[in-house]
């Protein structure tokens, strides 16, 4: 696979990297702070009742970091331009993610669960790490869909990763629904904020602004690295 001549800078992949994850904490964990005391709304329908927990697939809901991990790193060292678009759309829906957990808190009713069997012990183990909140839309399956926007446009990825990475991202998706973390409701509009927030990028011309930020905090460090030597 060869690398783009035309990528980003080192530095300012890391800052735009930064920026993406950086928020992506204040969204997931400031937010719960914020809502702590708020209603919660149940956004279940009936298919969601009908969609059996399946211990096992907590394989696959675990196992996306490495799968986020990979694509987000390829999304990254591809051309300039992209890049930037592509982590300029995943702050843009962290953002929207963020209006949407404090205006609109939701939680999910989790079925019990016997302390027997090891894929039991782990559903248990899930979710003891991981509160049933801030769940529309799902950043599971909306991080996962921008793992497919990082590299569907890429000529040095091969075919056959893309539709790896397609299948990879609709596998998490489901796992979402039957270990019961997620309601069909909050898969859909994950994928769809990011395809979304991907296509204003494109079209509403934040980029050019986001890329001035980007560099300004470039030339900042780099000074600062600059007067530390003198």
């Amino acid at each position: 696979m060869k690398l783009d001549k035309n990528k980003a800078t080192p530095l300012r992949m890391i800052i735009m990297v930064l920026l993406a994850f950086g928020f992506n904490c204040i969204t997931y964990y400031g937010t719960r702070l914020i809502t702590s005391g708020f209603h919660h709304y149940n956004m279940s329908i009936k298919l969601d009742y009908i969609i059996p927990l399946v211990p096992w697939t907590v394989i696959i809901y675990l196992g996306c970091y490495i799968y986020w991990i990979a694509n987000y790193a390829l999304g990254a060292i591809q051309a300039e331009e992209e890049a930037a678009a592509f982590l300029c759309a995943d702050l843009c829906a962290k953002i929207v993610c963020f209006i949407l957990f404090v205006a609109f808190p939701t939680t999910i009713v989790r079925p019990e669960i016997a302390d027997t069997g090891l894929m039991n012990k782990a559903m248990l183990f899930l979710y003891s790490i991981d509160t049933p909140d801030n769940l529309f839309p799902s950043i599971h399956c909306l991080t996962s869909w921008f793992c497919v926007i990082a590299v569907r446009k890429q000529k040095a990825v091969p075919g056959w990763y893309k539709v790896l990475s397609v299948i990879i991202a609709l596998a998490i998706c489901i796992s979402t629904l039957t270990t019961k973390q997620h309601v069909i409701v909050d898969t859909f509009a994950g994928i769809a904020l990011a395809e979304l927030a991907y296509l204003f990028v494109k079209k509403s011309g934040i980029l050019g602004p986001y890329k001035r930020l980007v560099a300004a905090i470039e030339s900042f460090i780099i000074s600062i690295c600059k007067w530390r030597k003198q």
